[in-house]
């Protein structure tokens, strides 16, 4: 089994780098104003009165929050921004595409930038900065890049799991078990890029045909499905259901805020997200997006994260990884194909949908 306690996370420093029974899905937000400005980190650029931002953004609302003010303190830019699941991103940007409304999308699942970019939904853009990011963590042709990577993995009720003398999940099957039917969250595949993350991992794990059928067999332990991929982790946090299926840096953030959570990997191998960061074709203020993308994606700012409640791995070489953060090297992980779960995306989901009549 893979595992590890969250306790003895928080004491490791990790130096490599290497989203039915009963769906409830949960409407579009409107944009917010960026928070109260806070430090100037390093590498900022010169102030930009009178610009104007509006982004799309698929991280944890805090980090989003925190990461907004830093940028407006640094360049005078101001942003506004919505936070959405990254399929709900995609439809908007689709349902926008003969009149944008923002101009960045910033964090979330690259497979879903890589269906956008299919689409000609996005402008390829290489930041001077992502020279700092190796290839294999952006677009080869410019239409994104990552800013940090999660991988997939069982939050699990420390506390529940004790009382009920059951063994957290070591492997896919094992969420297959009797005594785990009606206590496991999985997000909604088509709102959510956590979960499409776990739809593509199971395809290319077992083969398409036999993972929709394994889809189908867990489909009937799910307790619901939520819109959010982070929310099954806050789910089993609060004891309504045993396990959340979530990216492991969300359950960690959980636990340090003292939910009685812990996490496991697939001992087959588990799927993991590029979190992305791109320019939307034709929306407004691409010189204000050009210099939020470029921000973003310099070590001070992929640095700020942990500040705000994320641990994930960092993209660029020169930046420190939170201690907390579980690294490529130290979980065994599938060879996820981005560009297949990207293309492959739409069809996919309908085909899952279909297999547990969520249409």
């Amino acid at each position: 089994m893979i595992k590890r306690t969250l306790a003895f996370t928080l004491a490791v420093s990790l130096l490599v780098l290497s989203g039915c029974g009963g769906a409830k899905p949960a409407t579009t937000p409107s944009p917010s104003s960026g928070g109260q400005a806070q430090t100037q980190p390093s590498g900022s650029t010169e102030p930009k009165k009178n610009m104007k931002l509006v982004l799309y953004a698929g991280m944890m609302e805090d980090h989003v929050k925190g990461a907004v003010a830093e940028f407006e303190a640094a360049t005078g830019i101001k942003v506004e921004w919505v936070r959405m699941s990254s399929g709900e991103t995609l439809t908007r940007i689709r349902a926008e595409k003969d009149n944008p409304q923002a101009s960045v999308w910033y964090g979330g699942p690259a497979d879903a930038y890589v269906a956008a970019a299919a689409e000609g939904l996005l402008e390829p853009y290489v930041s001077p900065n992502a020279e700092k990011v190796p290839a294999q963590f952006k677009d080869p042709n410019g239409y994104w890049t990552g800013v940090y990577v999660g991988l997939l993995g069982f939050g699990y009720n420390t506390a529940l799991m004790q009382e009920k003398g059951l063994t957290p999940p070591e492997s896919w099957e094992d969420l297959l078990k009797p005594e785990f039917k009606g206590q496991i969250a999985l997000a909604n595949p088509g709102s959510s890029g956590t979960s499409y993350t776990m739809l593509a991992t199971i395809a290319q794990l077992m083969g398409e045909d036999e993972g929709i059928e394994y889809m189908a067999k867990l489909h009937e332990q799910i307790a619901q499905y939520p819109k959010s991929g982070t929310a099954p982790g806050q789910m089993a946090g609060r004891g309504e259901v045993l396990i959340g299926i979530s990216f492991a840096h969300d359950i960690v953030k959980y636990a340090k805020e003292g939910m009685p959570l812990d996490v496991t990997f697939p001992k087959e191998g588990t799927g993991y997200e590029i979190g992305g960061i791109a320019l939307i074709k034709g929306g407004p203020d691409q010189e204000a997006a050009k210099i939020f993308i470029d921000w973003a994606l310099t070590k001070e700012a992929q640095e700020l994260g942990q500040k705000y409640g994320s641990y994930q791995s960092l993209t660029n070489v020169e930046a420190t990884n939170p201690p907390e953060a579980f690294s490529l090297s130290e979980v065994k992980t599938i060879n996820y194909d981005l560009e297949w779960a990207g293309t492959n995306r739409t069809r996919l989901v309908e085909k899952w949908s279909k297999a547990v009549n969520m249409q």
